[in-house]
């Protein structure tokens, strides 16, 4: 009865987790899924269930997606498409298809969190074979990501991101004064907010800083406080506060 876990049985496990055509059992002995519809089973020892995974399980996982999303503007669309009353999976799908670098992350998330239900449930049956459990190996979604992206160096302290397709999707450019390199833009498109595409800009941008041995300065709006705190783990320090009078209209 017992069996090991490899890539193959796991991505087919993964398959029929969500195929609600039949009624889908693992052979021990074969070591492969059946439909239960179309074979008779008669040795309920041989023949156990695959992990479960229901609609509502495919919700609530949409939904924390949707939660630990970074993106505000996908966050806001998708939020919307899932308290819609009908067609919620649909509408979800709908809005990715608009965004395919996030609609990636999702995929790949998805699937190490259905990978993760098929090793919880192969443990329990290690369990019962007086076998210890096995360790899932993490995956870091937004590092797999990042990996669709091309960097360009643009001149010595300056660097862009492109898609795949050659889109434009974020820029860091800088200026040097009097041996001080000032950060005068470092823009992501908001479509790829949320992947750590500016946080991989400031990262190759100061690493020719610090070949160069120059101090950086960088403005940053009061309202992105989430950037700020980027900049503190990358050894920056506040040191001036900017007031602006907006003239009278």
């Amino acid at each position: 009865m017992r069996f090991e876990l490899d890539n193959t049985l796991t991505n087919e496990i993964l398959f029929y987790m969500e195929n609600k055509n039949g009624e889908f059992l693992f052979d021990t002995e074969e070591c492969q899924i059946i439909n239960a519809v179309n074979n008779d089973i008669a040795d309920d020892d041989r023949f156990i269930s695959l992990p479960g995974w229901s609609t509502n399980d495919g919700y609530r996982l949409m939904e924390k997606f949707t939660f630990n999303l970074k993106n505000p503007v996908v966050r806001a669309e998708l939020t919307t498409a899932l308290n819609g009353n009908k067609s919620v999976f649909r509408a979800f799908k709908n809005i990715l298809e608009q965004y395919p670098e996030i609609e990636k992350t999702w995929f790949r998330f998805k699937e190490q969190k259905m990978k993760d239900e098929v090793i919880s449930w192969h443990n329990c049956l290690r369990e019962e074979w007086g076998l210890k459990p096995i360790g899932g190996e993490p995956e870091d979604i937004i590092s797999l990501v990042l990996e669709d992206f091309v960097f360009h160096q643009e001149d010595s302290f300056s660097f862009s991101a492109e898609t795949a397709n050659g889109e434009a999707a974020g820029k860091i450019n800088s200026v040097l004064d009097n041996g001080v390199l000032f950060v005068r833009s470092l823009e992501v498109k908001p479509e790829y907010r949320g992947l750590g595409l500016g946080k991989t800009l400031l990262s190759k941008f100061l690493e020719k800083a610090d070949e160069k041995k120059l101090d950086v300065t960088i403005d940053v709006p009061t309202q992105t406080d989430f950037f700020s705190r980027s900049l503190l783990l990358e050894n920056f320090k506040p040191c001036m506060q900017r007031f602006i009078r907006e003239k009278n209209k």
